[in-house]
């Protein structure tokens, strides 16, 4: 089993190199599958990488061409750093098991991830103007501002079904008796 991260079509056309063709059925490890696009913070890209099964969210900022070959590392290490941050109390070591071997796919074209990460992506540029740069952004905090904003992940349209993504990666990891 392996993590899948599949890009979308913005951010496949920068990192061809990386992006391994979709051959068959993909086996995801415990978490699912992630979706990942960039965005620009004066002429950096950043990449916003999002869990399927619960729109928790992780913010890479300022990935350069060369990080692309280390991006399961980075990736691993963003997420561990996001769940510290969130309060999810989990090991370095927990985290490379459940994320296993990352690999990056083209897109899956996952019209439910992909608007999630829109509706974050206009959040995100209300904050770069209040911020300026990228040097200045708290991006921790603003990640987890991010997870907070409440998300109805079911079909129907009731207050009752509204949650965040942060409760949603907490119950997963829970589920998953994911434990150190």
């Amino acid at each position: 089993m392996h993590t899948a991260i599949y890009t979308s079509r913005k951010l496949e056309k920068l990192i061809k190199k990386w992006v391994v063709p979709k051959t068959g059925n993909i086996e995801n490890a415990p978490l699912g599958k992630w979706n990942a696009t960039v965005f620009f913070v004066n002429r950096k890209k950043c990449w916003l990488i999002t869990n399927a099964k619960t729109q928790y969210h992780v913010l890479l900022p300022d990935i350069k061409a060369a990080d692309v070959a280390d991006i399961d590392r980075i990736f691993k290490r963003a997420f561990y750093t996001q769940l510290q941050y969130d309060g999810i109390s989990i090991s370095l070591d927990v985290v490379n098991r459940l994320l296993e071997d990352v690999h990056l796919y083209p897109t899956d074209n996952d019209r439910s991830t992909t608007a999630y990460q829109n509706q974050r992506l206009l959040e995100l540029d209300y904050w770069k103007q209040e911020y300026q740069s990228l040097e200045y952004m708290p991006i921790r905090d603003l990640t987890n501002r991010i997870n907070k904003t409440p998300i109805n992940l079911t079909s129907k349209k009731r207050f009752s079904g509204y949650t965040d993504a942060l409760t949603e990666m907490k119950r997963l990891l829970d589920t998953n008796a994911i434990g150190e």
